[in-house]
């Protein structure tokens, strides 16, 4: 079996103003996380983050804000030797609808700045992405409004409703991704949307 998830890094910009906007959505899955393994954030400079822990396993809100996520994320992984494969980041995906939540290893950017400077800190895109889906602004009422706008925005209700759901679903397979049983956690997760629609 391979080892599991040892670092978490929920995405997300530091603030008051971006609390509640669509790009905060990995911030959000950290902080149920945190709560759900009894663990408590504290500012820690070394690692540009507020990092938790749980037994082994550590999970960071880097505070350098989205675009220099890699910094906190690669301090961690160069501190604790923990392999890219034993990564996961918990980010915001406008190529998702709101209540989508899906589980891959590497792969592409598609532009999202947080993704792009982890990649480049760990020289390497194998590690673990579970993406939260806010959906794409073409895909809304406001097809004109610019990317930057909307993902700095706040969801509608109904999309809150949907991203939180999203991230109970992802809660849910915790335990197979701290085992590295990943192909049941890609398995369960991306079956559970599929029996909701």
């Amino acid at each position: 079996m391979a080892e599991g998830i040892r670092l978490v890094a929920g995405l997300g910009n530091i603030g008051h103003e971006y609390v509640r906007t669509r790009h905060n959505a990995g911030f959000w899955f950290a902080d149920v996380l945190a709560e759900e393994l009894g663990a408590t954030f504290a500012n820690e400079a070394r690692f540009f983050g507020d990092v938790a822990r749980a037994g082994s396993v550590r999970i960071v809100k880097p505070t350098t804000y989205m675009n220099l996520s890699g910094r906190a994320v690669g301090a961690l992984a160069r501190f604790y030797g923990i392999e890219p494969a034993q990564i996961l980041v918990v980010h915001d995906e406008l190529d998702l609808h709101p209540g989508d939540a899906k589980l891959k290893l590497g792969g592409g950017v598609a532009g999202h700045n947080g993704l792009k400077d982890i990649r480049a800190q760990l020289g390497t895109p194998d590690f673990w992405r579970l993406r939260l889906g806010i959906a794409h602004p073409r895909d809304t009422a406001t097809p004109a409004r610019a990317v930057v706008d909307y993902v700095l925005g706040v969801p509608t209700v109904d999309e809150q409703r949907a991203i939180d759901d999203a991230i109970g679903r992802g809660l849910a397979v915790w335990p197979s991704l701290a085992r590295g049983e990943f192909e049941r956690a890609m398995l369960e997760l991306h079956s559970q949307r599929k029996d909701r629609s």
